[in-house]
């Protein structure tokens, strides 16, 4: 009996902690609009931006021009993303949507593997070939396709995914991500270019390498994470 009650009263705590982490993550908005605003003076404080007053928002609040420019891709992995979050377009602030166009040169542009912390990516081409892919939690599957213009994939939440040009010409994608403000992690950049470094005893077990090869590469990514 006792052991029948000590699984109820677990089910029990298990769906509240479920019920409860559901109504906090992403929450829909009370409201048409919340644009975000950095003065707090007559704000409100929603979702990690103030909320300017509704009767004082315009058109600019919602938009943004120039994402027909192609972005610089003179860099060491040879792609630019211009990602359009809430710190671009204000009106986007607890909508949970934000946009990116990304730029890959010819013959290896790279958008190298990374993760959205906080984000599905669905992504279509519009000019070029990408190879594209992403992994699993574990064990690990590799699931990955090349696309041509019109092409779609998708990127699940929190995976380690990447997309690389395989053509001879530029390549340029749009992609859209399920929250006002992805966030990105590089890995390369967050495993070798932290701040601090990572002690490289860490690296060398992890990665089997040589700790020279570490010490390396942490110099390498210092300075671009």
């Amino acid at each position: 009996m006792e052991g029948s009650r000590f699984l109820a009263a677990s089910a029990a705590l298990v769906l509240a902690l479920a019920f409860s982490m559901a109504s906090a993550y992403d929450p829909s908005p009370l409201q048409d609009f919340c644009v975000a605003m950095n003065d707090p003076k007559n704000a409100v404080f929603v979702n990690g931006k103030f909320c300017k007053n509704p009767n004082l928002t315009v058109a600019d609040d919602f938009s943004f021009s120039g994402l027909n420019i192609p972005g610089n891709t003179e860099n060491r992995v040879r792609s630019n993303v211009t990602l359009l979050n809430v710190d671009r377009i204000p009106g986007l602030n607890t909508l949970g949507i934000s946009l990116a166009r990304l730029d890959f040169a010819p013959n290896g542009g790279l958008n190298p593997p990374h993760i959205h912390p906080r984000a599905t990516e669905i992504l279509v081409v519009i000019e070029g070939t990408l190879y594209v892919g992403f992994v699993t939690s574990n064990p690990n599957r590799l699931i990955t396709k090349v696309l041509y213009p019109g092409d779609v994939f998708v990127f699940p939440i929190g995976l380690i995914h990447f997309q690389f040009n395989v053509g001879k010409s530029n390549a340029v994608a749009f992609a859209g991500l399920s929250s006002q403000n992805p966030g990105v992690i590089t890995i390369a950049n967050a495993v070798f270019g932290s701040n601090p470094s990572i002690n490289p005893d860490v690296l060398v077990k992890a990665f089997q390498l040589d700790k020279n090869v570490v010490n390396y590469l942490q110099k390498l990514f210092w300075d671009s994470n």
